[in-house]
């Protein structure tokens, strides 16, 4: 569905997008995982042809993006900081909508009314952040859209809402094999929902797998050890090691057996193997010292 090759994109000497490559398969749910000011949000951009690549390719169904209006057509995209046309109400908004996207389908605009909680014929402007994030999924889920580009999509919106919207798309999902990308912070949101995770910092991709291979490449091994044994794992440089007590903690970037067979040459008292979820592996796989947790010296 997306193959982007050797992606750059540079705004007033800031290097965004530094020689980026990503493959996104068609019916994916994708999380774009990244520290602020990685490139998500440039990546999106490039990714729904509003921003012009300086190198590289972005291509969707084999087709470059950028100035293709039919391509384009099939995609919604919701940015993180939206836009509406001054004083204009949702139902401005739809026909402008429906001037461009030929698959704007009118009956499901009408049946999304029963979801979202707006007047359409007040101003969108004077409505919450909430309440324009939420108009913004009732026009592009009516869109009927083949690719979903989703910037923060549920920031600011309560959470009996939150669960309303990831609902939404992951019937669309499964009804029409539609592909979703998807920029967030909410870690634990995008591991619920997600299948294929790529890590993004500094421009480019350290990392992509599916969730379940990327849970796979890293443990957490808890043991215990005798008072008079040196807490070391052979032939294992874990990616954080801390210690409460007699219970030793070890971060470790290999498969679960691995760790099994690393914990039992040691010999502890004790020892556990536990998954990590998504937001310890982005905090391990980021670690250093750019990413420690650093305290204020007074």
């Amino acid at each position: 569905m997306i193959r982007i090759q050797n992606l750059s994109k540079g705004y007033e000497g800031v290097q965004a997008l530094n020689d980026l490559s990503l493959h996104v398969p068609r019916g994916a749910v994708y999380g774009l995982v990244g520290p602020n000011g990685a490139g998500k949000s440039t990546l999106l951009r490039c990714l729904s042809g509003v921003s012009e690549p300086d190198s590289g390719t972005v291509l969707i169904d084999g087709q470059p993006v950028w100035e293709n209006a039919p391509l384009k057509s099939r995609i919604a995209y919701i940015p993180d900081d939206l836009y509406y046309f001054t004083s204009a109400n949702l139902m401005d908004m739809k026909k402008f909508y429906q001037g461009f996207f030929p698959t704007f389908d009118e009956a499901l605009f009408k049946k999304l009314g029963d979801i979202f909680p707006i007047d359409p014929k007040r101003p969108i402007r004077h409505l919450s952040k909430g309440m324009q994030k939420q108009a913004a999924f009732w026009l592009n889920l009516a869109l009927q859209p083949d690719l979903f580009l989703l910037d923060e999509p549920v920031d600011g919106l309560d959470p009996v809402m939150r669960r309303q919207l990831w609902s939404l798309i992951m019937t669309e999902v499964e009804r029409r094999q539609v592909t979703v990308v998807i920029s967030s912070h909410n870690l634990r949101e995008l591991e619920d929902v997600c299948d294929h995770v790529g890590v993004i910092d500094h421009g480019t991709v350290l990392l992509e797998r599916t969730l379940s291979q990327l849970q796979e490449d890293f443990v957490k091994v808890q043991l215990v050890f005798p008072p008079d044994r040196e807490p070391v794992l052979p032939g294992i440089t874990p990616l954080h090691h801390s210690c409460t007590g007699r219970v030793h903690t070890f971060v470790l970037k290999c498969g679960a057996q691995a760790a099994e067979q690393a914990a039992l040459a040691v010999s502890p008292v004790f020892y556990d193997i536990l998954p990590l979820t998504l937001e310890e592996i982005f905090i391990y796989e980021l670690g250093g010292a750019d990413y420690a947790v650093k305290e204020l010296v007074l």
